[in-house]
């Protein structure tokens, strides 16, 4: 076979399936056909590294960690827009402009509410990327853009040339991104744009890629070497293989400009992604110098921003949810409206001190709107429709159990500190059961609620006792054997789980998926855990003083160390399978890796350095043993110098680690 040819042809077959699916949006492999190209491409890339592709699809998955991202100085600034909040603000710009042309077109040209970025590509292609910054000196992000499916890693034509797009996440993304982030006790981002700026600035590319990011690109710089119109621009960027916005229109008259800015509109409520305006242009790029700029935008276009959705509605009473780590959050009860295309009843007040801000009240009419086209919100109240004098009094005591709530001195929420609360229960229950804890088949949301209600589950060791009630449970509407023996089955299948699922499954509050799993290759099992102390657990990296007091809290309440020693008599796994550390001199050392190396990535020789037992770091002090310096090392290595820190080139570090036989 020849291996070099059929890596160049499964390369060209799976970014042809990319454009055809992240693109034009019209798959043409099955999702079971393009996994087994892309498996095979892989495996033939490990075993030939030399004949990997400049444009390997095998590049979107990540991978790469960067200790901080580099300054990029752009050749061409990233300007801003001048902004128009009404036709009047719009009509000003168009008059002032077909005063001194007769003959003006312009292009209008949906904004996506993203994070604009500029790409460079040599002979067709892709080199780098960088954030707009201060629109003079931005940041290379090339390692994350590059994972962006709908992203050509080579263009159709070998052309050099640099281009300008907006990276954005589409709301199935930010939705999944969330969901995932509840699940491991994380902080939620507030909209798609927090979350794609946040996402695009992650130091490790792996993450990024698993975000699913999309980019529309909208510019080319110094168009006028391509084409002669903004419009052409758009079609040579499509022609090239790029992702374009559908959502544009040339206008000739200010009524044609208007009515596209309707049409769009009411277009993007439909959308699968934000938008907050739309950006009018000059069409015509012989224009553009004469018509010139100011120091930070240039004249000869604007963005028209859309005047956010809202309506009024009528709260009708604030209730409140409990969820597992007892958290109280207040929740608008709304009197059904119409918001950015869909109906809204409910809406979170957030906190005591949202509402207090705000002074909302019962009966108030108030103004609500979708923050970021998704999530709805309270915004404010029209006092002039108000029939309520009764401010707002947070509850003092659970709305499930009754117990007296508790709010620290430095939090904003609300909490039920009764472990045995109902409400707590189900939403712990929920978790429990969850696929990123303890991955118990057929026991989701609406099963948990059912056998709740008739009693047969209200702790997570009933989980296990499940089929005990056999007999009983096939019986249930809506059941049967079949969904029974497949739920027992999952049930007995989740006791061999790695102890850090059923940690992370308990529910601690702060401790996610990845502080379970840190925990228990520290101390091994959960027994041993459950002995430690709060100045213990601090002296592991990335737990702090929050996560050890509610590590420490929770081993030392009675009421969970009974339910842990239920679970183990029942068979659950209380052991976890530990990295293995291998003996060598860097065990239990403080290391930083910088630079560049040419026979392996740095987020190898982490992995491989984490084996042996170091600690990697990202930033040099006088606690570093060790610096491990690529070409192109910079500061890092200056400060180990000056610091007197032992330095290892390449060379000598991969001696040491034995890693001699991937440079035959």
């Amino acid at each position: 076979m020849d291996i070099l040819k059929k890596i160049k042809d499964l390369t060209e077959l799976i970014n042809k399936a990319n454009y055809e699916y992240h693109t034009l949006d019209n798959p043409t492999l099955t999702d079971y056909e393009y996994d087994k190209f892309l498996n095979e491409l892989k495996a033939l890339e490990s075993k030939y590294p030399e004949y990997k592709q400049p444009n390997s699809p095998t590049e979107k998955i990540g991978g790469e960690v960067l200790d901080e991202f580099v300054k990029v100085v752009h050749d061409n600034p990233m300007m801003s827009l001048n902004n128009a909040f009404d036709f009047n603000e719009l009509e000003i710009f168009y008059n002032r402009l077909n005063n001194e042309y007769n003959d003006l077109s312009y292009v209008s040209e949906l904004k996506i509410d993203g994070l604009a970025v500029t790409l460079k590509y040599e002979n067709g292609l892709f080199v780098s990327a960088a954030t707009r910054g201060d629109g003079t000196t931005g940041e290379d992000v090339t390692l994350n853009v590059k994972t962006i499916k709908s992203l050509p890693l080579k263009l159709t034509e070998d052309v050099t040339i640099e281009v300008r797009g907006e990276i954005f996440m589409p709301h199935k993304s930010f939705k999944s991104l969330n969901e995932e982030r509840t699940l491991n006790n994380e902080p939620l981002f507030a909209n798609p744009r927090n979350a794609a700026s946040g996402t695009i600035r992650q130091l490790d590319s792996g993450v990024v890629a698993k975000r699913n990011l999309d980019i529309f690109l909208y510019t080319i710089v110094d168009a006028e070497n391509y084409v002669a119109t903004q419009e052409e621009a758009l079609l040579y960027l499509r022609k090239l293989g790029f992702k374009i916005n559908p959502y544009y229109n040339v206008s000739k008259s200010f009524e044609e400009l208007i009515e596209s800015i309707n049409k769009y509109d009411q277009q993007r409520k439909e959308l699968g992604y934000d938008t907050d305006g739309v950006v009018i242009k000059i069409n015509e790029l012989k224009y553009h110098d004469e018509i010139g700029y100011t120091a930070r935008s240039p004249k000869w276009a604007i963005a028209y921003k859309f005047a956010p959705e809202e309506a009024i509605t009528l709260l009708k009473d604030i209730t409140f949810q409990v969820g597992r780590t007892g958290k109280v959050t207040p929740v608008a009860e709304l009197e059904p409206v119409l918001v950015s295309g869909s109906t809204v009843a409910r809406a979170t007040l957030h906190n005591e001190d949202y509402i207090k801000d705000r002074d909302i009240r019962i009966n108030d009419y108030v103004v609500i709107r979708k923050a970021g086209e998704i999530i709805p919100e309270v915004l404010k109240v029209d006092l002039s429709k108000r029939k309520n004098d009764v401010p707002f009094e947070m509850i003092t005591n659970c709305p499930a159990c009754n117990s007296s709530l508790v709010r620290k001195e430095d939090e904003a929420d609300y909490f039920c500190i009764n472990e045995l609360c109902p409400a707590r229960n189900i939403n712990s229950l929920i978790h429990f059961a969850s696929r990123v804890a303890m991955n118990i088949d057929g026991l989701g949301e609406k099963v948990v609620e059912t056998f709740n209600k008739l009693g047969y589950l209200n702790s997570i060791v009933d989980i296990y006792k499940l089929k005990d009630y056999y007999d009983e449970l096939i019986l249930i509407e809506g059941f049967g054997e079949k969904s029974i023996n497949k739920l027992v089955d999952s049930i007995e299948k989740s006791k061999s789980n790695e102890a850090d699922k059923l940690l992370f499954g308990l529910g601690i509050k702060n401790v996610g998926a990845k502080v379970a799993t840190t925990l228990l290759n520290h101390y091994g099992n959960i027994d041993n855990l459950k002995k430690t102390t709060i100045e213990e657990l601090e002296q592991i990296d990335e737990i702090g003083n929050i996560i050890a007091t509610n590590v420490y809290e929770f081993f030392n309440n009675e009421n969970n160390l009974v339910i842990l020693e239920e679970l183990k008599t029942l068979g659950l796994n209380f052991n976890y399978t530990k990295i293995e550390v291998k003996e060598h001199e860097f065990n239990n050392k403080r290391v930083v890796i910088t630079g560049t190396f040419s026979k392996y990535k740095r987020s190898e020789l982490t992995n491989i350095l984490k084996e042996y037992g170091a600690k990697v770091s990202s930033s040099v002090s006088k606690n570093t043993d060790y610096v491990f310096a690529g070409t192109d090392a910079g500061s890092k290595l200056d400060k180990a110098i000056e610091l007197n820190i032992k330095v290892l080139n390449e060379d000598e570090l991969l001696e040491r680690l034995g890693l001699w036989v991937k440079t035959l």
